[in-house]
């Protein structure tokens, strides 16, 4: 197995426009603003860095969960293991983040759950760059690894940027919500919030609800 994506030098990954040197970058600014918030004392700097680590964490996986991960489930025997690992920790991230939107600045509880979601994120990114990446490096090429490179970048820069704890890991759910989602999620980081977290969820249980009906309507049309 090729060494961890951490270790390798750019060209090894097989250029900056590889899909393993984005993953690599996010994770480095995931750190770096994750310590810049520990290191801060003022409050208002603080929720910044940590709406910037939000941001970054929610597109970053959603790019994965859409493009990334069932390219690691088509070409890697272990695939399916290795992505539900993953998928399992993004899905707590994503709890724990909500949690945390719920509560107040200044709360002990916000706090103690910021400390739980670093030391998540941490977790996600080794587990990437341990054990994910590498065995898609293994089993791709160079232009492979340069085409999911850039299918990775552009849902990224524009996939929701906040915990939507309902949405399904994987596509076609997330991908067919991730616009509307993207849309909401982006006007809210402009603006504040928009509806109300009851009827955010109300709409989005309607919609996946839409989502699943059609997904049985599709397969029994296709059994016909």
């Amino acid at each position: 197995m090729p060494r961890t994506a951490k270790e390798q030098t750019v060209e090894q990954l097989g250029g900056p426009r590889s899909v393993l040197a984005r993953q690599r970058r996010d994770h480095a600014e995931m750190d770096r603003l994750m310590e810049r918030y520990r290191a801060l004392t003022d409050g208002e700097e603080r929720e910044q860095v940590l709406k910037e680590v939000v941001q970054l964490v929610f597109s970053h996986a959603f790019a994965e969960e859409t493009v990334l991960w069932p390219a690691v489930r088509r070409s890697v025997a272990d695939g399916e293991e290795l992505t539900s690992r993953v998928e399992e920790e993004h899905q707590q991230i994503n709890d724990l983040v909500a949690g945390i939107e719920r509560l107040s600045p200044g709360d002990p509880e916000r706090e103690e759950k910021v400390v739980r979601v670093f030391a998540l994120i941490r977790q996600d990114i080794r587990d990437e760059e341990d054990l994910v990446l590498p065995r898609l490096q293994e089993a791709s090429d160079t232009a492979q690894l340069r085409r999911l490179g850039a299918a990775w970048e552009t849902v990224r820069r524009s996939a929701p940027t906040h915990p939507h704890p309902i949405v399904p890991r994987r596509p076609p759910g997330n991908a067919l919500l991730g616009v509307p989602l993207s849309l909401y999620d982006r006007l809210r980081d402009r603006l504040g919030p928009i509806l109300p977290p009851a009827v955010l969820k109300r709409v989005l249980t309607a919609l996946t609800g839409l989502l699943v009906s059609a997904a049985v309507a599709a397969v029994v049309r296709k059994r016909r």
